[in-house]
């Protein structure tokens, strides 16, 4: 699912910069672009980042 229409940023590419270690959504834009033009998809961002974070913690213990 694309989260971020105005960059063409995935869902999938969000979960796979949280498992390269972006832990923030400064750093999704940083890399991503993401939440860089309108700003419409930061809250959608950052819950999926939560997410990926969370699974990441979860797989890791």
């Amino acid at each position: 699912m694309y989260v971020c229409v105005c960059n063409a940023v995935t869902e999938r590419q969000i979960r796979e910069a949280a498992h390269s270690g972006v832990s923030s959504v400064e750093g999704l834009q940083a890399r991503l672009k993401v939440a860089t033009c309108c700003g419409s998809c930061r809250d959608c961002a950052r819950r999926v980042l939560g997410e990926a974070l969370s699974q990441r913690v979860s797989s890791a213990a």
